[in-house]
């Protein structure tokens, strides 16, 4: 698992809580979650993250050209479609998809780009952080956000 991220870009954002933990400061400052690879079928993985992120307050955008809409949103088939700037976006692909997800997620100014487990790219990790963007790999989003949020409440 990677743990670096990016310079932040936008100064507006609320300071993260935990000085020094770049995951956490990505997971508090961001509001929109574009997920790519996102189904609707329920026993999906990305589903079930998906699911929880909205629960807990993100604002989630399905990224996939077989899809129209998944969990109340409107899908997506490419990032480059979304109208309104994506914070984070999540890959739910395998991981020869990944170089191509990430040099769009640098194009429209994402600020993260985040691989789910099983998904690594270790090039396209590297040229996403030399754009400036937070990235992690191996990791799956929704687990990361309950550690955060449970260590809050200790």
């Amino acid at each position: 698992m990677s743990l670096e991220g990016g310079p932040r870009s936008d100064s507006s954002r609320p300071a993260a809580p935990a000085a020094g933990d770049p995951t956490a400061e990505i997971l508090n400052t961001s509001k929109t979650i574009a997920i790519v690879g996102l189904s609707s079928r329920r026993l999906r993985p990305s589903y079930g993250v998906a699911e929880y992120l909205k629960s807990a307050g993100y604002r989630i955008v399905p990224v996939n050209p077989n899809e129209t809409e998944v969990l109340g949103e409107k899908s997506y088939a490419r990032l480059e479609d979304i109208p309104e700037r994506v914070d984070i976006v999540d890959i739910f692909r395998r991981s020869e998809f990944v170089p191509e997800i990430a040099e769009t997620a640098i194009r429209i100014g994402a600020r993260a780009v985040w691989m789910q487990e099983g998904v690594v790219h270790p090039e396209a990790a590297e040229r996403a952080r030399r754009a400036g963007l937070f990235v992690i790999m191996n990791t799956c989003i929704a687990k990361e956000r309950a550690r955060q949020a449970s260590s809050k409440k200790t």
